[in-house]
């Protein structure tokens, strides 16, 4: 099928929070999505990342010209000169995350010009991918925070949530168990998104496995140490998991944390690390390192992914990017029974825009 991509157009859209939000690290008030349409033979795909405004305006002048003219059915060869376009740029941050939203939207393209779902293009190992409900901001008081993580197990099915810590790390013991108390036997992960040092991550990992049965310790220290994540998951108890990963862009990285043996569950970010065709080259790795895999957040994207992921644990459903796909995308994922799946009726992402509702956020595409 000879189908050249005819035209590539991005455009960036911020949606406000409902409520002000926090991690160990950081705090926010909007989230940023940037959604790409690509053409060729009269059809259309569709890709998005979650990064800055500017992305679209880097989409619009560096990576618009590379991929036009190029053969729509060929994804990996359009997703290696968009890398060398932006070799002197840099490849990580936010060039990454530009490559992500055309590359997905390239594969969405080449699924639809076949009519096939995205999941189905690229070979199943499974037909639906679990989820856990993920929010639990330092922001929130103790009763905001159990209305929340209590809601993912009555509404979505979730049999594990995820939790903020790391803001004030002497009040993360209580907050801990205002979490455990509103989920009762379900799991309980928690996520310090790097806040802590070695002997504070240490020593609260005892705590949190001891006191609350925590079985999964996210980011207790940097992802760039990994060193401190190898000492961490060495003397962590066993049966808390040590995760990271979600701020990899490069193949590159996902290769030396699992060198390094710092996770004991590799976390990777399609919207972050390349798109579909950086997110199967992590998983490849994960096989080859006999590691399983966890999808952060985007879970419209995520779950076509997962499926066909050959070590593959699940999906992040983060709260602000259920939020906001629901709201901008007709097709985004409906969990049942704690699991999400690829949409068989529709081919692609199965995701559509929708304009008019999206409109009122769309922001200039050059930030």
């Amino acid at each position: 099928m000879d189908a050249p991509v005819d035209w590539v157009r991005a455009q960036a859209y911020t949606v406000p929070t409902d409520f002000p939000e926090a991690d160990g690290t950081a705090t926010w008030t909007s989230t940023t999505i940037i959604v790409v349409h690509v053409g060729a033979g009269g059809r259309q795909g569709i890709g998005y990342s979650y990064t800055d405004a500017s992305a679209a305006g880097l989409i619009d002048g560096k990576l618009a010209p590379v991929v036009a003219g190029w053969d729509a059915m060929d994804p990996p060869g359009a997703w290696r000169a968009m890398n060398v376009a932006v070799r002197n740029l840099g490849r990580e941050g936010l060039a990454a995350t530009a490559i992500a939203a055309v590359d997905t939207a390239l594969w969405d393209l080449k699924a639809v010009l076949l009519d096939r779902p995205l999941a189905s293009l690229l070979g199943r190992y499974r037909t639906s991918v679990p989820i856990y409900g993920s929010g639990g901001f330092t922001s929130y008081d103790d009763g905001q925070l159990t209305r929340q993580l209590a809601g993912w197990l009555e509404i979505e099915g979730c049999r594990w949530v995820k939790m903020k810590i790391g803001t004030h790390a002497d009040r993360d013991p209580h907050r801990v168990a205002v979490a455990k108390n509103a989920i009762g036997e379900a799991g309980l992960f928690v996520d310090a998104n790097g806040a802590y040092g070695r002997r504070q991550a240490l020593d609260l990992a005892g705590r949190f496995a001891a006191e609350q049965d925590v079985r999964w310790f996210e980011e207790p220290v940097s992802s760039d140490d990994l060193v401190g994540l190898r000492h961490m998951r060495d003397r962590a108890p066993v049966r808390m998991e040590i995760a990271a990963g979600e701020y990899g862009y490069t193949t590159d990285y996902f290769r030396r944390m699992l060198e390094s043996g710092a996770v004991d569950v590799q976390q990777a970010d399609a919207t972050r690390c390349g798109g579909v065709t950086g997110f199967m080259l992590a998983a490849a790795l994960c096989e080859a390192y006999h590691t399983d895999l966890s999808a952060h957040c985007a879970p419209a994207l995520h779950r076509h992914l997962g499926c066909a992921a050959p070590r593959f644990r699940h999906v992040e459903w983060f709260h602000d990017h259920v939020r906001i796909e629901r709201m901008l995308f007709d097709g985004a994922p409906i969990p049942r029974d704690g699991e999400i799946a690829p949409d068989s009726s529709r081919p692609g992402l199965g995701l559509s825009l929708k304009r008019q509702d999206a409109e009122q956020y769309a922001v200039s595409n050059h930030g």
